[in-house]
């Protein structure tokens, strides 16, 4: 089994990583050496000029711009509701929890895709197409996060919170002071989903956004995949990895406390 354990992991591994190698490599190759057969695994010579491309041929520090306000934006709001909602449903009492907590369930099982249409008649009544609010305030949901949150809440010992209480603290006081410290790697796992999500996020923000003034990176990176009907690979290369950087160090400087969030409550003392 432990054989078979790592091989599957190694699989795993190639199965992420050999994309990702290959997406750095061809950022690096000359547009003649991309189309070449057989296809050619490190540059000979090695090249910049993709990533100096990126930055004349596209707004790229704008499109940048605009996904850090859309994700800083929505990361902060869905994790200051997300918090506050889970903690609500989980120790807090009032009539109607039980029903309330179903219908984030409910929210849970519906596709955004589904709900594409309805939102962009809304949106554009309102007059929000190309502004931040438009792509904002639709994706501002936060079930998972309610979801996620309130297990961990109701995790928390008992006899802590019980002895919070007897001490004086009111609700917002027995959160900030006694929940949140005793939750903090959940609460990191959370928002670094979230900022990954944000900053991926493409459909709706397409629909949203028509020039480099509101709309985010993934958006922006088509406009290289069309021009002149043909896709010179080397700068979409090049802009995806720029893009992903961001993330990659944040998932890095943050993955311990990740995974101690996602795996609280897995194994118990």
């Amino acid at each position: 089994m432990t054989v078979a354990g790592y091989v599957g992991m190694v699989l795993v591994v190639l199965l992420v990583a050999v994309p990702l190698f290959w997406i750095v490599i061809t950022s690096l190759k000359e547009r003649q050496d991309i189309y070449v057969r057989p296809a050619q695994w490190l540059p000979a010579p090695g090249t910049t000029d993709n990533y100096a491309d990126v930055t004349t041929r596209i707004p790229f520090f704008d499109y940048f711009r605009n996904s850090l306000v859309i994700t800083i934006s929505l990361a902060t709001i869905k994790i200051v509701l997300g918090v506050i909602s889970a903690y609500a449903l989980a120790l807090l009492r009032f009539p109607g929890r039980g029903l309330v907590f179903l219908v984030v369930i409910a929210a849970l099982m519906v596709p955004n895709q589904i709900t594409v249409i309805s939102n962009y008649a809304l949106v554009a009544q309102l007059g929000w197409r190309n502004t931040f609010q438009g792509i904002i305030v639709p994706l501002a949901g936060v079930a998972f996060g309610t979801f996620l949150m309130r297990n961990q809440f109701l995790g928390l010992p008992s006899e802590i919170i019980e002895a919070a209480r007897l001490d004086g603290a009111g609700p917002l006081k027995l959160l900030w002071r006694v929940a949140l410290p005793m939750s903090w790697p959940t609460v990191v796992a959370f928002a670094l989903i979230t900022v990954v999500n944000e900053w991926n996020e493409y459909l709706w923000p397409f629909l949203m956004s028509d020039d480099s003034r509101t709309a985010p990176l993934p958006v922006g990176l088509t406009l290289l995949q069309n021009n002149d009907g043909v896709t010179n690979w080397g700068p979409v290369m090049a802009a995806t990895v720029l893009a992903m950087l961001p993330v990659l160090v944040l998932f890095l400087v943050l993955q311990r406390q990740m995974i101690k969030g996602l795996t609280a409550g897995a194994v118990k003392s």
